[in-house]
């Protein structure tokens, strides 16, 4: 194993991450450390060797040449190249990069267009799921894949206080709805400011009536808990107070993101993620931190407002990551950014002074452990769903091209196949 600061100023540093096996995938005998197994005559295996791994495991491995070993649709092992044993395919893809699928917290394109809900009649809607509008595999989907993204939170839109529940599902280019499903319901998504506001007349017509309208439907699913009431209206709700889901929750300015911490977190005591903290959010950046609150940060990812600094530009993911939010990590609010852009939103940071590695975290290790994900996603580690991508060089430069894409260890877009598309 060949650890270094990589050429174009990739910074190795800490990271947690978790390698239960993955629920819905044939179990496999993973390798142990130096050795792999034959496999046996009814068994299918492939390796990958590449000229360089970027593991963005929790020791932060970087395997100068490796080699991926996949089975059952997980990783059996990556590592350094081994002698290949009986039974395994063996796939060369040269002087490539291979990096862990991105995964995208905070996405609209599930239904292929705008056809996400976004009922703004009731001012909360915890019983409502994104689940009728995924159309699996739609043509915004397989870009996003070619793009290297191969999770997505699919979730409403920010009408209202609670647009409901979203569906985490895999970014596979011809397949059902069951093949594509990671978690149903993945977590709740919450607008806590800005958009849900109404008329001044109305209850929801400022932040403290928005407060309002979101602490009193949490008072009631804490007392349904309590109480051991069934309100199928509130069931979902109750999991998040229970801590069995999270929540992702819409906000921006430095007074929506204390807001939010303070009342998701300190109060409720909720599995919180902001989501947004733009514009000058950045400023209760070191509160998010102080009690646990990871951000899922985005689109806008930089505060270009005069009187802001004298310099003028602020990247605001540098200034999150340097107050020490756990598990930061970027979207793209797609469509407003193009869900396949989700890597420039990290190239983009680094370029406004985040450090590169972390941003890459940023896009995979990161997300995927902040939503309880990181069991399966995030990461290169066997064990892990083969969610594999295959670049031309270094996946934050915007020189690099996708050279293939690997979900559950099948492959999902190839420029032979598909012609190259970025």
């Amino acid at each position: 194993m060949v650890a270094r600061a990589l050429g174009t100023g990739l910074a190795i540093a800490g990271l947690w991450a978790c390698a239960a096996p993955a629920p819905g995938l044939s179990p496999v005998p993973l390798a142990a450390e130096g050795e792999l197994r034959a496999l046996g005559p009814d068994e299918e295996g492939t390796i990958w060797s590449c000229a360089r791994i970027l593991t963005v495991d929790g020791s932060d491995r970087i395997f100068d040449p490796g080699m991926i070993a996949v089975q059952g649709g997980r990783i059996a092992y990556v590592g350094p190249p081994l002698a290949v044993p009986a039974g395994y395919e063996v796939r060369s893809m040269g002087n490539t990069w291979a990096v862990p699928g991105m995964v995208d917290l905070h996405s609209h394109i599930q239904a292929g267009g705008w056809g996400d809900i976004n009922d703004m009649v009731r001012p909360v809607n915890p019983e409502l799921s994104t689940r009728p509008t995924i159309r699996p595999s739609n043509p915004a989907i397989k870009v996003a894949c070619a793009g290297g993204v191969t999770t997505l939170f699919g979730i409403p839109g920010s009408g209202t206080s609670i647009g409901g529940f979203g569906v985490v599902y895999k970014t596979k280019t011809d397949a059902g709805y069951e093949e594509t499903v990671v978690r149903d319901p993945g977590g709740m998504k919450v607008a806590q400011n800005f958009n849900p506001q109404r008329g001044p007349e109305e209850l929801g017509g400022s932040w403290a009536g928005l407060g309002w309208i979101l602490r009193d439907i949490n008072k009631k699913a804490v007392a349904a808990a309590r109480d051991g009431r069934d309100d199928p209206a509130l069931a979902n709700l109750v999991r998040v107070h229970t801590g069995e889901l999270p929540v992702l929750i819409h906000c921006a300015s430095a007074e929506g993101v204390a807001n939010t911490v303070r009342m998701w977190k300190v109060e409720f005591g909720t599995e919180c993620v902001v989501s947004h903290g733009s514009w000058d959010g950045y400023k209760a950046a070191r509160f998010a931190a102080e009690n646990g609150v990871p951000v899922n940060h985005g689109p806008r990812t930089m505060n270009f407002r005069s009187m802001e600094r004298p310099e003028r530009f602020v990247g605001t993911a540098a200034e999150y990551e340097a107050a020490g939010v756990p598990d930061f990590s970027l979207n793209t609010d797609a469509g407003i950014i193009p869900q396949e852009e989700l890597f420039l939103q990290a190239s983009m940071s680094a370029r406004f002074g985040a450090d590169a590695y972390r941003m890459l975290r940023a896009v995979t290790a990161h997300p995927a452990d902040s939503f309880r994900l990181g069991n399966r996603l995030g990461s290169l580690e066997a064990g892990k769903d083969a969610d594999i991508v295959f670049y031309s060089g270094d996946p934050l430069d915007p020189r690099s091209r996708v050279e293939l894409v690997l979900i559950e260890g099948e492959v999902q877009y190839s420029p032979d196949l598909d012609g190259q598309w970025f």
